[in-house]
């Protein structure tokens, strides 16, 4: 089985507890891993590199690291993921379905939000993002966005950005080319499980709130920061 013509790019800041399975989950799958370390101190950084992965080493902040990524990337389609979220069954078959297809070279794809809880909390989440996928066009970065490198370069890529730098691509791509695939990213539910379900909801809708009422980003990064 050939692997993917896909780069991964995957920004990490003490993720050494759930990048393993991330990287192993993509390892064989796709030609290309590259890891954009924004200054971890918890073994993340030699995690990757023994498992192969391209490592960069950079200033702090999804955006900045993304972009980072994304210029380093070799192939011609990119896949952008969190650190804490691996691909569930059928990721690949839905990705080379997606890639084979010449009209998708100007769109962008993203999978099934899911997190690794069996709590309802845990589904009711799911459903929320199902629902503000389908009817607002807006999924986040921990759903993976599946993009022709020639398409992002075009877009102008990730804004260096400390946070909402996944909307602020996701706007420019527009809804009519976004292509939800028929298989699940898993995300990590820890962060829920530590701050609280509906407090972390909330808060994330809060700080979308801010985004679409013109609130800069480096102002909502200090409330994301100071509401933790």
């Amino acid at each position: 089985m050939s692997v993917l013509p896909v780069s991964a790019i995957i920004p990490t800041l003490n993720a050494a507890a759930s990048l393993p399975a991330t990287l192993e989950a993509l390892r064989g799958q796709v030609a290309e891993i590259i890891i954009a370390d924004g200054g971890s101190s918890d073994g993340t950084v030699e995690l990757a590199q023994a498992a192969g992965a391209c490592v960069l080493m950079g200033g702090r902040g999804r955006g900045p690291q993304l972009r980072a990524a994304g210029e380093a990337a070799t192939q011609p389609w990119l896949l952008a993921m969190h650190a804490d979220t691996r691909p569930g069954a059928g990721w690949r078959e839905a990705v080379e379905r997606f890639i084979a297809d010449p009209e998708n070279t100007t769109k962008a794809a993203h999978f099934r939000f899911a997190l690794d809880d069996a709590v309802p909390e845990a589904r009711r989440l799911e459903a929320m993002v199902a629902w503000r996928c389908r009817w607002l066009g807006l999924p986040y970065g921990d759903q993976g966005l599946l993009i022709a490198r020639d398409f992002y370069q075009a877009l102008g890529g990730y804004e260096p950005i400390p946070l909402m730098e996944d909307v602020a691509l996701i706007r420019r791509i527009g809804r009519r080319r976004l292509v939800p695939l028929p298989a699940d990213f898993i995300t990590s539910a820890e962060k829920w499980r530590r701050d609280g379900w509906y407090a972390r909801s909330a808060r994330n809708l809060f700080c979308l709130s801010l985004w679409f009422a013109g609130v800069s980003p480096e102002r909502i990064a200090r409330v994301y920061t100071r509401r933790r």
